[in-house]
Formats: C-alpha cells, sequence, structure tokens
C-alpha cells in the first residue's frame, strides 16, 4: 500500500507542478520565429535564386533621430525578383515584406517579444554594416509595405512601399 501512495503522490506533485508551468507560460518561450503562417505571403512567393533577376539595392539607415530605408519607394513589375540588402547603421535592422495591415499585426507581437529574429523567406534581421540578400518574386499586383519591425524603428520612419505593376 504505502508503494502506490508514494507513486500517487509523486503524482500528483508532477501533474500540479505542471499545470503551474504551463498556466505562467514559464516552460515554452515563444520560439524566433513566431509567425502566424509561413505557407502564404500576400506580397508574392519566394523567389528562385537561379533564375534571372532584377537587383533592387536597398541601404537600412539611421542618424539625428530618424531611420529609414533607401529608397523608401520601389515599384517592380509582376514576376521580378531580388532585393540586396545592406545595413549602413549601428543597430540591427529588419526588411519585412507584407502589406500594412500584416506589418503593424506583427509590430505587436514584437513589441512582446522584442528579440524574435526574422530570417524568412519574406524578411530578413540584418546585422549592423551587414548586407543580406532576398530573393522574392512579386507574383500580385498591388501596393506592399518593407518595414523593420523592431519596437521603435518604424515609429522614427523605417519603412517603405512597393508597388508592383
Amino acid at each position: 500500500m504505502l508503494k502506490y501512495t508514494r507513486s500517487f503522490t509523486a503524482l500528483g506533485i508532477l501533474l500540479t507542478a505542471s499545470a503551474a508551468i504551463l498556466a505562467t507560460g514559464v516552460a515554452m518561450p515563444v520560439p524566433a520565429s513566431a509567425h502566424e503562417d509561413h505557407g502564404r505571403f500576400s506580397a508574392g512567393e519566394p523567389g528562385d535564386p537561379n533564375k534571372p533577376a532584377r537587383i533592387v539595392k536597398v541601404r537600412m539607415f539611421e542618424g539625428s533621430g530618424k531611420m529609414g530605408f533607401e529608397p523608401a519607394r520601389i515599384e517592380v513589375r509582376r514576376g521580378e525578383q531580388v532585393f540586396l540588402l545592406h545595413n549602413n547603421g549601428e543597430e540591427d535592422h529588419e526588411f519585412i515584406l507584407a502589406t500594412v495591415a500584416e506589418n503593424r499585426k506583427h509590430a505587436e507581437v514584437m513589441k512582446k517579444h522584442p528579440d524574435m529574429e526574422h530570417d524568412d523567406p519574406n524578411g530578413k534581421r540584418i546585422l549592423p554594416y551587414g548586407s543580406g540578400e532576398l530573393v522574392w518574386k512579386f507574383t500580385k499586383r498591388g501596393e506592399f509595405e518593407f518595414a523593420c519591425l523592431i519596437p521603435g524603428h518604424y515609429e522614427k520612419g523605417m519603412f517603405g512601399k512597393i508597388i508592383v505593376k
């Protein structure tokens, strides 16, 4: 009987501890890519680096209380692909390609998890003075946004517009 009592006591402690951990959210930190859906993208689809591409150089910068992208407005034709990214700043920056609404929604998630990093088909985090490539194929016409969603960066002007014709 003592053997069963110890087993039930141990099981009770284990279940109570597990419930407490799950209730507080301590057991499972948010993964670096806490995104809703990586399978579909509003602005098109990941590009093919082996196909011909138009290279658009996008520079990230900060200074005098402002942050931004240069150019801040880009026009492309449907079917074109590739961006070449360079961070001229002293801080990490991101290039996230989506709709304005999607970027606003994701910016709220970033406020809760500011250390979240992006290395997704539609976004990259670039280290200070670093470079990166985002291969993207624009399959849909319309207006889209690229933005840095690191908390505080968007508010300082770190966003731009892509018009797909």
